[in-house]
């Protein structure tokens, strides 16, 4: 099953997305980073789709999705998602988050608990006021700021691979208002205090070498979440799930699988 529509918001925002899988197994909701849009999970919705059904949508200001020059807080990228999925006809659904689609992911668990199944927390913090910042490093050429997405190892040893990724994303750029809308709701939320009334089953997920969102954030949120399980990718940059899909997806699987079964007690760790 492949579905590709729009949903026209009551403000009049135009919402694409995709559905991908088999009809009738469990949905997911893929939920992206800033200026992230759809194809940038292209390695990763064909492992999922394969039991699940996968729910990729662009953030309103990402990918195809309009981008009014209004602004915006947390709670209207939820309302947004919890739109959609009445729109699918979904109850509830587990809700994976990249980046600032993890501080989306968490809102909507903490307003709205009814409607999420499980959270995966990927690379993302919980507020950047409180967040732990990115130790020191190998600086990024200033005429390249996107080689911060990636490790530096594997931005070295694979520059085909991060070319690629530059010019599938380059087709849907996001306007300059947009990426400052999305930045400006970010910069005043916070559910540092809040994370412990988060109460279905968590897998935070994070990159051992994101140089964007420090890997201490992930070890914050898995000690404050109750029962939240912790994966490290080693060596994977902020975009883990394009450097590492095969290994990433597998985590995900293993967790939504374990939730689906009613047992979250074995999903591999990592320290």
């Amino acid at each position: 099953m492949v579905v590709m529509p729009f949903i026209e918001r009551p403000d009049g925002c135009r919402l694409y997305h995709e559905v991908h899988g088999p009809e009738g197994a469990p949905p997911v909701v893929l939920l992206e980073g800033i200026g992230g849009d759809i194809p940038g999970w292209r390695r990763n919705v064909p492992h999922l789709a394969a039991r699940y059904t996968v729910v990729a949508y662009d953030l309103r200001g990402n990918g195809r999705s309009d981008a009014p020059d209004e602004p915006v807080t947390m709670t209207t990228f939820v309302d947004d998602t919890v739109a959609l999925l009445a729109h699918l006809g979904f109850d509830s659904a587990h809700l994976y988050g990249q980046s600032f689609g993890g501080m989306v992911a968490q809102e909507m668990a903490l307003t709205h608990p009814d409607r999420v199944r499980s959270l995966v927390l990927a690379a993302t913090h919980a507020g950047p006021a409180r967040a732990s910042r990115p130790g020191g490093g190998t600086a990024v050429p200033k005429d390249k700021p996107y080689l911060a997405l990636y490790s530096h190892e594997f931005a070295r040893q694979h520059p085909e691979h991060v070319a690629e990724d530059i010019l599938v994303g380059s087709q849907h750029p996001q306007p300059s208002h947009a990426g400052r809308r999305q930045w400006k709701a970010m910069q005043v939320w916070d559910a540092w205090d809040r994370l412990a009334r988060i109460a279905c089953p968590v897998l935070v997920l994070h990159g051992t070498r994101d140089l964007l969102v420090s890997v201490e954030n992930a070890r914050r949120l898995a000690a404050l979440i109750p029962r939240a399980k912790l994966v490290l990718l080693e060596g994977a940059g902020h975009v883990y799930h394009s450097e590492q899909p095969e290994e990433s997806d597998a985590a995900v699987l293993a967790f939504l699988d374990q939730v689906e079964g009613s047992t979250v007690s074995d999903v591999p760790t990592g320290v």
